[in-house]
């Protein structure tokens, strides 16, 4: 497995957010998680990368993911909250500073990811300029820019035009069928009835599993 969750508790603001979660999520199978508005799916991606602790209980990441040095997962491409850049600079810009951490990606590819999401490298515009959807294809970019073996997407389809949103969904098999490991969260049932393989509803404070529609 990749990420074993087991027997886990969250607190949020005094209440009880989970309470004996226990999952697993499995390579190279597209994973969604729903719940209403308010239901903690956020918290409950950020507790599966490591970015949040649980009060009790473990979340146990593979260990070909882990790097003593590192507290984030190693090969994790993730997209939580709001997509986030910086406002003052170009896309490209942005995705170049990123790129310096890990030196894992050239410029030369980095346009060419750009492009595949509808973004135009060459576009000197900042940021802070830029439409909804089109942050929304930068944090995606942020997201797949280091090929990454696990994804996890907080409503990556947000702000996105059917076109991108069609163009998305074919990518996101593709990986799958090639090994990546991903979650998903989405508002939007026929996101999940069209790509997941495993449906993690929230239900009060457990996690249960539904069998996708055939």
């Amino acid at each position: 497995m990749i990420i074993t969750v087991t027997e886990l508790a969250k607190r949020f603001r005094g209440q009880a957010l989970y309470e004996r979660v226990n999952l697993e999520i499995r390579p190279g199978i597209i994973h969604a998680l729903v719940g209403p508005n308010g239901s903690g799916k956020s918290v409950l991606l950020r507790l599966l990368c490591g970015l949040l602790k649980p009060d009790s209980g473990e979340v146990v990441i593979d260990p070909q993911f882990l790097d003593r040095r590192r507290v984030f997962p190693d090969r994790f491409g993730v997209l939580i909250d709001r997509p986030g850049a910086l406002p003052h600079l170009s896309g490209i810009a942005n995705l170049t500073a990123l790129a310096r951490i890990r030196h894992r990606i050239g410029n030369a590819e980095l346009a060419a990811l750009m492009r595949s999401f509808g973004l135009d490298p060459e576009n000197s515009r900042r940021v802070r300029h830029y439409s909804l959807g089109m942050k929304q294809k930068l944090a995606l970019c942020q997201a797949f820019m280091e090929d990454p073996r696990v994804l996890i997407l907080d409503e990556p389809f947000n702000a996105l035009d059917e076109i991108s949103a069609q163009n998305l969904r074919e990518r996101l098999r593709g990986l799958a069928a090639d090994g990546v490991t991903i979650v998903f969260t989405s508002h939007d049932p026929r996101d999940v009835e069209l790509l997941a393989q495993r449906i993690f509803v929230i239900e009060d404070t457990r996690v249960v599993e539904r069998s996708p529609v055939p």
